[in-house]
């Protein structure tokens, strides 16, 4: 069985091999991997394709040996081929045909009984699709959904905030309603991808229905995803936590909710004076230098407005970019995480947080009612009710009983959902699947 895997960055322990730095996102492509490699026993030869935009990698082709990222010296290892290909992925709104051209030399070098698609992000999703033309062996792994997301995209910003421009937006012709366009322009290749492709692996209703909108020929196979190998281990405790510290993983656009926070946060301020909130990510309302404010976007000139009129400049702390311990502890040390989002399939932020046991406090929204039980393995409110919000966190904080609670079933339901052994065979038995029906589909 050859199984040649599309992916949106270089997996760590392939970018370890080859010399280069890595990034620790995506994490169920590392635990799939790492299973993969320290299975003796599967008949399964691998194949990996990923995007560079430096040009040594972007041409590679070869066969490496890859080794689990642990500490342990021991860790089994395997021979991989692994192939690069050019994409820009800071510009995922544009095609280029050149990957098609790339990919057609890759599967007539792998020539893999099936392609497994790891999101449909970006525009490499559709170009694998045309280049490789066989649905029956084609699986797509649905991260999000984009063109939902593209609906969504504005979270009840004010209208005035959605239509106005910045010198940075205008500069980078990146608008929030030039952004919403991208969005959309994304979420048309996604149903392009889907409609091209016979198999998709989802985890939610929410993106079930979504896939099967876009094409009911497709076979859905449902399969959670493994969390990065950190969050496995450590769990959250009240007596050593923050009081009154709110985590929030992302806030550096609309969709992900953070003015719903901001807007929220006055309320749960005349409750408890102390509480502070903290989120990652880059820093898109620094406003202090002639340079930042050139550099700022509408969002962030928005984001800054609601902390200016609610006095809350000094109960925001931007972590900048994180890495995957570095997270963990941000989990580790709140007392809260919430995620605020418009709009979320599975969000893997969720997924960490309870994992560590973190009380969670989340909009019922798009896939996150599968993720998360109300009232048991954490807190849900209506998207948007920044009302509801505040009261979800307030609780948290005024009840360590409840805390404790939803912190024990957090876990477990993590534990359940996220258990790396499972969804690793669970995945074999698809690809084993998709062989089968393939092979009768050819006859």
């Amino acid at each position: 069985m050859r199984v040649l895997w599309l992916c949106n960055i270089c997996p760590p322990s392939a970018a370890a091999a080859l010399g280069r730095s890595y990034s620790v996102r995506e994490g169920w492509l590392t635990g799939a991997l790492n299973r993969y490699l320290a299975d003796e026993e599967q008949d399964l030869e691998l194949g990996i394709c990923f995007p560079s935009e430096e040009e040594e990698l972007s041409q590679f082709s070869g066969r490496i040996k890859l080794k689990e990222l642990t500490d342990a010296p021991e860790a089994g290892g395997k021979e991989v081929y692994v192939y690069g290909f050019r994409e820009n992925l800071k510009r995922p709104e544009l095609y280029d045909l050149s990957m098609e051209k790339r990919f057609a030399g890759i599967l007539a070098d792998f020539k893999p009984d099936l392609v497994h698609i790891f999101g449909t992000e970006f525009p490499h999703a559709l170009a694998m699709v045309r280049s490789f033309q066989r649905p029956e062996r084609t699986l797509v792994g649905i991260q999000g959904l984009i063109g939902a997301c593209a609906e969504s995209y504005m979270a009840d910003l004010p209208e005035t905030v959605q239509k106005k421009a910045t010198f940075r937006d205008l500069l980078r012709k990146d608008s929030l309603c030039m952004q919403q366009e991208k969005f959309r322009i994304r979420g048309e290749r996604e149903r392009q991808v889907l409609q091209g492709s016979g198999h998709v692996t989802g985890r939610t209703v929410f993106d079930r229905e979504g896939s099967l909108a876009c094409n009911q020929g497709l076979v859905y196979h449902k399969m959670n995803e493994t969390m990065r190998s950190c969050f496995y281990q450590g769990s959250w405790r009240r007596d050593s936590c923050r009081s009154y510290e709110i985590f929030a993983s992302q806030g550096d656009y609309p969709l992900k909710g953070f003015h719903y926070l901001l807007q929220a946060m006055p309320e749960i301020l005349q409750k408890f004076p102390e509480a502070h909130i903290s989120v990652a990510g880059i820093g898109i309302t620094a406003y202090g230098s002639l340079k930042e404010k050139l550099k700022i976007s509408g969002y962030g000139k928005y984001l800054r407005k609601l902390m200016e009129e609610n006095g809350l400049e000094d109960k925001i702390t931007v972590l900048g970019q994180l890495s995957d311990v570095q997270m963990k502890e941000a989990y580790l040390n709140s007392h809260v995480f919430v995620c605020p989002s418009a709009l979320e399939n599975s969000p893997n932020s969720l997924g960490e947080a309870m994992l560590l046991g973190v009380p969670c406090a989340a909009s019922r929204t798009g896939g996150i009612p599968d993720m998360a039980e109300d009232k048991r393995s954490a807190l849900l409110f209506e998207k948007g009710n920044v009302h509801e919000l505040a009261r979800c966190v307030i609780r948290i904080f005024e009840n360590d009983g409840l805390a404790d609670s939803l912190s024990r079933e957090a876990a477990k339901q993590a534990g359940h959902n996220h258990d790396g052994d499972e969804n690793y065979a669970v995945l074999m038995g698809i690809y084993r699947d998709m062989i089968n029906r393939g092979s009768v589909h050819e006859n």
